[in-house]
């Protein structure tokens, strides 16, 4: 460990910071799975957050409180919370995203998390890899916040969009300056750190919930988008589930990402649980796109 902090123009520490894991809750059980799998041997304690609303205020089960047998693995590091959702017709849902957010940083306080641990922020669905909080609790003088570069990902790990995911982040908390948000907060970026996997969900009725629950629900401009045997066909194709040009900022990005994603049939570099589990996860593997209705 030594030489790859160096590599990377950092100390050694003596001993490891303590990691903290925490994230909003929605409804993906399989890519929570995933994800804890991955960051287990590294995190400290593992902060979940869930709500009886999406953010545009539409109620929903509590679906992790349903599964929690599923996660016996990290019981003894898991602080869990639940709050009711406001349910406030017409209110941008991003005041509700920022709401649990807020209670989110309470419950982190719960979870005993005090200053110079690390924290990361990051979607369920953006999941960094454990070779890079290993790295990140193992070395001194790093950066105090760090913005994670993941593969990005939509729908399945068959389709690889581009390198360009960096919202998730790490922090070295300090009590009363650090705050759980999920934007641009510096300059700092580690490359190659993890992956997201975003609508990367089993069921065809999972879509259809996100793409009305989620912040963007404004994008579902026409009632067809829901049609289950037209989401299918958007997803075997990687064409966009909205009808949407490419999200870039440059006229060379957006020519460039027109039409379908490209498919891809490696499975090199993808989390370990996965792979150790390719028969119960085929769905997120190369030439499996076809998705179970329920």
């Amino acid at each position: 460990m030594e030489n790859l902090c160096r590599l990377h123009g950092w100390g050694i520490r003596e001993s490891p910071r303590r990691v903290y894991d925490a994230v909003l809750f929605n409804n993906e059980i399989d890519i929570l799975t995933i994800r804890w799998k991955e960051l287990e041997p590294y995190v400290t304690q593992f902060v979940l957050l869930e709500v009886n609303s999406t953010f545009t205020g539409i109620p929903k089960p509590l679906y992790f409180a349903n599964h929690r047998e599923q996660f016996k693995f990290v019981e003894q590091r898991l602080t869990y919370g639940t709050i009711g959702g406001r349910f406030k017709k017409g209110e941008n849902p991003f005041v509700e995203e920022a709401y649990q957010r807020v209670v989110l940083d309470k419950l982190l306080r719960i979870a005993g998390i005090m200053d110079d641990d690390l924290l990361i922020m990051s979607d369920v669905d953006e999941i960094p890899s454990g070779h890079t909080i290993n790295l990140l609790r193992w070395c001194a003088d790093t950066p105090l916040v760090l913005h994670l570069r993941l593969k990005n990902y939509l729908y399945s790990f068959e389709f690889p969009v581009d390198n360009k995911s960096w919202r998730a982040s790490v922090h070295q908390f300090k009590a009363g300056k650090t705050r759980y948000a999920h934007f641009r907060q510096t300059d700092d970026i580690l490359s190659d750190a993890g992956w997201h996997c975003s609508f990367c969900f089993r069921h065809i009725s999972e879509f259809i919930f996100k793409m009305k629950a989620y912040s963007h629900y404004d994008r579902v401009r026409f009632k067809y988008f829901l049609d289950p045997k037209r989401i299918q066909d958007v997803i075997c194709k990687g064409a966009n589930l909205f009808d949407m040009l490419p999200e870039e900022y440059t006229f060379k990005e957006i020519i460039g990402k027109l039409g379908p994603i490209p498919h891809s049939f490696s499975a090199v570099h993808l989390p370990a649980h996965l792979l150790n589990n390719a028969k119960k996860y085929k769905y997120l593997l190369p030439g499996n796109c076809n998705r179970e209705s329920g």
